[in-house]
């Protein structure tokens, strides 16, 4: 079973940056994608971005394309999230997920890392 876990979260003002990290656990599937999510209080979670198993491509919600990025590092299980340009809006729990390959569902879950950006 894979086990997700978050960190980097924090208190931020806006136009700053943050880094998140997802580190993973257990027993990896290769080929995995791998993707971000947030939820802001009283909305919906909303899609940040994901990344393939290669780490050559990448996908980003308009919301955050060209101020987020998201990089691989296979060897060491790890998924990161540049956050640059925050704003107040991108205030919400952060959260990584795991899906067998590319179009399949996120089936596993990290806790999440919260991430307030102020003005």
């Amino acid at each position: 079973q894979v086990r997700l876990v978050e960190s980097g979260g924090g208190l931020v003002q806006a136009g700053g940056s943050l880094r998140l990290s997802c580190l993973a656990s257990g027993r990896t599937v290769e080929g995995a994608v791998m993707g971000w999510f947030r939820r802001a209080p009283g909305k919906a979670r909303e899609f940040v971005g994901g990344v393939d198993w290669s780490g050559d491509s990448t996908w980003y919600a308009d919301a955050v394309e060209g101020r987020f990025i998201i990089a691989r590092d296979n060897a060491n299980n790890k998924v990161t999230l540049q956050m640059n340009s925050l704003k107040p809006e991108d205030t919400a729990t952060y959260l990584c997920a795991s899906a067998p390959g590319i179009g399949q569902n996120y089936d596993v879950w990290g806790q999440g890392t919260q991430v307030t950006v102020f003005s």
